[in-house]
């Protein structure tokens, strides 16, 4: 005995019980043919099967079939009437034997209280139409199973679905029980991984008063989304659906779970002004043959105690049946039956069994629990092997009908694989449904399919060429925000969903080049971004050069300066006989003036783009020719110091410094700074690099000092050097005005020193170019303050006021 429980009447009439009186019976209005052809298709089904002598041969499948009225109470009710069994039952007993198993629900509500009840007595429940995922929970419901693809399933196809369109911004309807709000759940649980937001979620359902269905409508309204799933019965959705035409809410393409994408009651023209082009999927369809004439042959006068045949005649033929006892010449409004009507040549819809879907669902499900209750009795071998012995009918319990249903795996007359996994859900195998109003009629266009394996991979094919949108042939848009352009990145939007955000630009340095990036990509450090931040370009090079008007003013200056220090140089040789030359000391002072030359020159090493070369002869060269000449200058000083004090009556420290050792000292100092260049190149050269810190959009090229403590100790050398010469020439002052050489050098230290301690703060902070360009200064500056101080006086007296160049007016204590 199979047991069966459909919503034959879709709508349980409420009453109020007392404890006075007896509790009424249920009754239940809203006749539901869908539901009734369910029920016929499981009796035909039952019917072949006994008729067929392969799958249990001489073994009848009895059934009892209760109608639910779509409530889970009475849902439940039915169950339990089915599944109880009289304590002694003989042959003779007219009530009937026990279900072996049990196929219901439509409903995932019902189906939850059934499986829910009936789990711990081991009876198997095979569900025709019952989605939720919740019921794929083996520890909570370890009887269920089903012939239709769990929500699960269909949540993963909606979701692809959404994906292949690019939908990021869309609205939710549910129904108020455990297929919408499960559904739903799962649904949103599969998009937000592929960042698709849900604006809202409204719920309705079939008991609610109008105040609230219009607070859905609103909803709608309110929001900017044009893409809403409706996750809901067709029952539930039906009044929503009416006032969505009524208020003309046309804008949105609606995309339907398979509980109402086929029902006939909402595919009219009238809904379709609202839901027309509405996208989506429906369990596999098939044909059963033979089943249009059984289903034709179905009659009141044939069978007059057949449950529900009352009503589904009164609808098809338009005539009223006579109750028993009823007199015929009762004033009736309505036709009275005459008893010749048939059903042969119908034309309703309900006769057209070519697109049957869950009607097939319900045709698998008897012929599961048939191959399952084959096993059991004829001993069906499991991997080859008989593992047990044949159980005779009346051996049979319902939690072995579960375990051979468990491992129930056949191939129908359709070619379709029926076998169920470890939590009883099928295959997954949907067909994409698309409304179309063609020859005034709403028609189901199947437009593609997905299927999943047993992985969890996914293959969804559509024909979008052939798909009627709402909005017509354009595939419709919806997002939250507009997809953020190259150069900028998306901002996510306080209190908002991730959907919902702002377009900022991309900072200096960094870009996007592709439209919606998250982030802004930062240019590799030789480049920067352009101005619309969608491109690394390279950086600028910049280093002093001999063009710009900077490089030329130097190059101008230190030839100007050389070329000065020459024509001293020749003016000396050409009057190097005459008092003021002789008294100046001449060799020291040519020293002085070719040191002078080289230090003009230098400069001209820091321009160009730096070399290793360049930068190893620029540091060195500046820091061995400032030597030489602070050295030749400390020559002079000493001359000066001692012909001072030879003066002084019994001393003879003027003798000790003659030529000699003058050239000593000035080798000797000079010989220091070059030792201290030749560990500084050896150890840690400077080399060339690139500086970036100092300018965004620029590479600045410069000459890397290497060992910071070298270069300071070549400059600190220097510095000693031009201190010593400051202090003797400080001591040698007070020589008689007419020639005091010592006044000039003075005054040329003092302008040397005072360069040179503005420099080392102005270097630090110069930017880019910029610092080399201060150096070039504080060596243009010292070696002109050098020049003119030293030479200037002479050169005067020299060219200008010969007769000033005489021994009388030359201090013979100066002449050394």
């Amino acid at each position: 005995m199979i047991g069966g429980i459909f919503p034959a009447f879709n709508k349980e009439i409420s009453s109020t019980s007392t404890f006075e009186s007896e509790p009424p019976g249920v009754k239940c209005a809203g006749f539901d043919l869908r539901a009734f052809r369910w029920t016929q298709v499981m009796i035909f089904a039952i019917e072949e099967i006994n008729n067929d002598p392969a799958l249990l041969p001489n073994i009848s499948l009895g059934y009892r079939i209760l109608n639910s009225c779509a409530s889970p109470t009475n849902t439940l009710r039915a169950a339990l009437t089915l599944a109880s069994r009289p304590e002694e039952i003989d042959l003779t007993s007219p009530c009937p034997p026990a279900i072996s198993a049990l196929i219901a629900e439509s409903g995932s509500s019902q189906s939850l209280a059934v499986a829910g009840t009936l789990g711990p007595f081991q009876v198997p429940i095979v569900s025709y139409f019952s989605t939720c995922a919740c019921l794929s929970d083996r520890a909570k419901y370890p009887t269920f199973f089903r012939t239709i693809p769990s929500d699960y399933f269909q949540a993963k196809a909606l979701a692809a679905l959404v994906k292949h369109f690019g939908w990021q911004w869309i609205g939710a309807i549910q129904s108020d029980n455990d297929y919408g709000r499960n559904g739903i759940l799962a649904f949103t649980e599969e998009v937000k991984k592929l960042g698709v937001c849900v604006a809202f979620v409204g719920t309705v359902l079939r008991t609610y008063t109008m105040d609230k269905i219009l607070d859905v409508v609103e909803m709608i309204k309110r929001s900017t989304v044009s893409v809403i799933l409706a996750f809901v019965p067709e029952g539930d959705f039906y009044p929503l659906m009416k006032e969505v035409v009524k208020q003309n809410i046309t804008g949105i393409q609606w995309i339907a779970s398979e509980a109402w994408i086929t029902a006939p009651r909402p595919s009219t023209p009238e809904i379709y002004q609202a839901f027309g082009g509405a996208l989506g999927f429906v369990v596999q369809k098939m044909s059963i043959p033979n089943l249009k004439p059984f289903l034709t042959d179905i009659s009141p006068y044939t069978d007059p105690s057949a449950a529900f045949v009352k009503n589904f005649w009164e609808i098809m033929v338009g005539c009223r049946l006579l109750s028993e006892g009823e007199n015929t010449g009762t004033e009736v409004k309505d036709e009275i039956c005459k008893g010749n009507e048939t059903l042969i040549h119908s034309q309703d819809v309900f006769f057209n069994v070519t697109q049957l879907r869950v009607s097939y669902n319900v045709y698998k499900a008897v012929y599961a629990i048939a191959h399952a209750l084959h096993q059991l009795l004829f001993c069906q071998p499991v991997g080859g092997k008989i593992v047990r012995p044949c159980l005779n009918t009346s051996e049979i319990q319902p939690k072995q009908v579960r375990i051979s249903l468990q491992r129930v795996n056949f191939r129908n007359q359709f070619g379709d694989d029926v076998f169920f996994d470890v939590n009883g859900d099928p295959p997954a195998s949907y067909d994409i449904i698309n409304w179309q109003l063609i020859d005034r009629q709403v028609q189901h266009v199947t437009l593609g399919h997905f299927a999943s394996d047993v992985n969890g991979n996914y293959r969804l094919s559509i024909q979008e060429e052939e798909i009627v949108w709402r909005t017509g042939k354009m595939v419709p848009t919806s997002v939250c925000s507009n997809i953020c352009p190259v150069g900028t990145r998306t901002a996510q939007i306080k209190g908002k969903p991730s959907c919902c955000f702002d377009c900022i630009t991309c900072a200096d340095g960094t870009i996007a080049n592709s439209t919606g990036s998250a982030d802004c990509t930062p240019c590799p450090q030789e480049y920067w971004s352009n101005e619309r931040k969608d491109e690394c370009i390279p950086k600028s090079v910049e280093f002093l050069t001999y063009h710009e008007p900077m490089g030329t003013a130097i190059t101008v200056i230190s030839l100007l300066g050389a070329s000065l220090s020459l024509a001293t140089m020749m003016t000396y040789i050409r009057y190097r006989d005459t008092p003021v030359i002789k008294a100046s000391n001449s060799e020291l002072s040519c020293f002085l003036l070719v040191s002078l030359f080289l230090c003009f020159l230098c400069p001209l090493t820091f321009l160009g783009r730096p070399t290793v070369w360049t930068c190893m002869l620029r540091h060195t060269a500046f820091g061995v020719t400032f030597a030489l000449c602070i050295s030749c200058v400390l020559g002079k000083t000493i001359v000066v110091v001692t012909a001072f004090k030879a003066t002084i009556p019994g001393n003879k420290v003027a003798g000790k410094f003659g030529p000699a050792k003058q050239r000593i000292i000035v080798c000797f100092c000079t010989l220091i700074q070059i030792v201290i260049c030749v560990l500084w190149l050896t150890l840690k050269p400077p080399f060339p690099d690139m500086v970036f810190k100092n300018s965004n959009k620029k590479i600045i090229l410069e000459c890397n000092t290497g060992s910071e403590a070298a270069f300071y100790a070549v400059l600190g050398y220097i510095g000693i050097l031009a201190i010593i010469c400051l202090i003797l020439a400080f001591l040698a002052r007070k020589l008689p005005d007419n020639f005091n050489e010592a006044k000039f050098i003075t005054f040329s230290m003092l302008i040397f020193c005072a360069v040179w301690i503005t420099f080392i703060p102005a270097y630090v902070s110069s930017p880019g170019k910029f610092t080399v360009a201060v150096e070039i200064f504080a060596i243009l500056s010292s070696a002109f303050g050098l020049l003119l101080s030293i030479f200037a006086p002479k050169c005067y007296i020299i060219l200008i006021k010969p007769e000033k160049n005489t021994k009388k007016n030359t201090p013979t204590q100066s002449q050394s």
